[in-house]
């Protein structure tokens, strides 16, 4: 039994689309099937294949997701935290990495300063022009020990995801018929949705990643991902990556519906037309 199983997913796994639209060879699969006196026994083993499918399925996703997640928290925590802070701090003279952060350092502290300025004229505050001096000096320093720490994080970040990233690589090489099984069930997921449901899912996600409000999430995606890695926000490159990355990803997605959503269901894809006028 557990034999044909795997048999069968292997199957799945690998089903190639055909020149009739998958949900025909369905119609014409399920007339035949009606008529075959063994229709329970083999509804009963499909049964049992896709349940094995879906359990096989998300336990290997969390196990691709969780393992490197935790190995990079495991890693950062145990072993880089106390690493890099040494070195950072007792051997490092540096406190930024990037002109960005210089650029934002020294804006706060000029905003600490005009705040300062500001309480003075409006009779808030009284003070002298030495407590003025050293309210910034240690506003300095406080603002200079941000910033070392934050460097000191995307050094960490850079060696933490490098781990995590070898050990997803390595469970997706190492566990292949799982990776199988698993696109077998999302293939199988997708386009067993309905029409609606498709076309749906289509406008929701192109207008997401490539709709005209778009660029406004991904420079923020791309300011968190710089400022994850201790790389200074250009922004031109963040510009220049706005006005190219979504056009490629609108392409692939044109390409995905005319390759193979108008093959296997074309009345998803009229609906996804009807939807998106």
């Amino acid at each position: 039994m557990k034999y044909w199983n795997l048999k069968k997913i292997n199957q799945l796994a690998f089903e190639k689309t055909g020149i009739i639209p998958r949900s025909m060879s369905k119609l014409f699969e399920k007339f035949k099937q009606e008529l075959n006196p063994n229709a329970e026994d083999e509804a009963l083993e499909e049964f049992k294949v896709a349940r094995y499918q879906t359990l096989a399925s998300i336990k290997y996703v969390i196990v691709l997701l969780i393992t490197p997640i935790l190995m990079n928290q495991i890693s950062k925590t145990i072993i880089l935290d106390p690493l890099i802070n040494y070195i950072w701090n007792k051997n490092s003279p540096y406190i930024f990495i990037n002109h960005s952060q210089e650029e934002r350092a020294f804006a706060e502290l000029q905003r600490f300063e005009e705040k300062l300025h500001f309480e003075i004229l409006i009779g808030k505050s009284k003070i002298s022009t030495e407590v003025i001096e050293q309210k910034m000096s240690e506003k300095a320093l406080e603002i200079a020990a941000i910033y070392s720490n934050e460097s000191a994080n995307a050094i960490k970040n850079i060696l933490a995801d490098i781990t995590s990233m070898v050990i997803f690589i390595s469970i997706l090489i190492i566990n292949k018929r799982q990776f199988s099984i698993l696109q077998s069930f999302i293939n199988e997921s997708i386009y067993g949705l309905s029409d609606t449901a498709k076309a749906f899912l289509i406008i929701l996600f192109t207008d997401i990643f490539v709709g005209f409000h778009s660029p406004h999430g991904w420079e923020i995606i791309i300011e968190a991902i710089l400022r994850h890695f201790g790389l200074p926000e250009s922004r031109d490159f963040i510009f220049i990556f706005i006005s190219t990355f979504p056009v490629i990803l609108d392409t692939i997605f044109k390409y995905w519906i005319f390759r193979y959503l108008n093959k296997i269901s074309p009345s998803a894809v009229a609906t996804y037309h009807n939807m998106n006028e």
